[in-house]
């Protein structure tokens, strides 16, 4: 387990050939690669295990699909155990295609938040290493300014709960690497697997995100 995350001439090489995965997704058949459906958005975040995390978004109203994967990394095409090594830097990261028209980003937002604790750096609960770290992946400015002030908001609430102070990873969306296929929507699979993901209890309101 990694605790620190390697410049990325430290990381490994990867490789050309994306992981091939299997089409559509396990719970609703919506198809989780592209092309998707016109008018729909992505976001991408990271909430500590990818199994339970991906469970919280594919079952909210107004999510189309969602697909686990890496993502905030250098390594080209990474695989599960190399992620775990430390050596890519990338964190275990959902990709979340929904309708804009039935749910915002701001709710997404706000799921994200009080479905995890994003104040323990490089873990996530008994979880530990740099996979397991907060993120949340942005694609343009909107969306960014959204998220800082959300971020910032939200600590406030934390630390009069007796959190410290947020650690979650904020910055651009770069490539976003599906995860190999036994992963996809592994609880749903696998209604008895393993999910470490726990929240604050800490409610993120409305107000913080308008």
């Amino acid at each position: 387990m990694k605790s620190n995350i390697f410049h990325s001439d430290q990381n490994l090489p990867g490789r050309d050939e994306a992981i091939v995965i299997s089409d559509p997704h396990f719970v609703n058949g919506a198809s989780i690669t592209p092309p998707f459906p016109e008018g729909s958005h992505q976001a991408i975040f990271g909430l500590g295990c990818f199994w339970g995390a991906e469970r919280c978004f594919w079952k909210l109203d107004g999510v189309i699909s969602t697909a686990v994967g890496y993502a905030g990394g250098s390594t080209k095409n990474p695989t599960y155990h190399e992620v775990c090594s430390g050596m890519t830097g990338h964190t275990e990261a959902v990709l979340v295609i929904y309708d804009p028209q039935h749910i915002s980003y701001q709710k997404l937002l706000m799921v994200f938040l009080e479905s995890h604790n994003p104040t323990q750096g490089m873990r996530q609960g008994n979880d530990v290493g740099t996979q397991y770290r907060s993120a949340i992946y942005t694609r343009n400015d909107a969306e960014t300014e959204i998220a800082k002030t959300t971020l910032s908001h939200y600590e406030v609430l934390l630390q009069k709960s007796g959190y410290g102070a947020i650690t979650t990873e904020l910055t651009t969306a770069g490539s976003f690497y599906y995860a190999e296929d036994y992963h996809q929507q592994y609880l749903a699979k696998n209604p008895g697997g393993y999910c470490g993901l726990g929240g604050t209890g800490v409610k993120c309101p409305e107000a913080a995100v308008a």
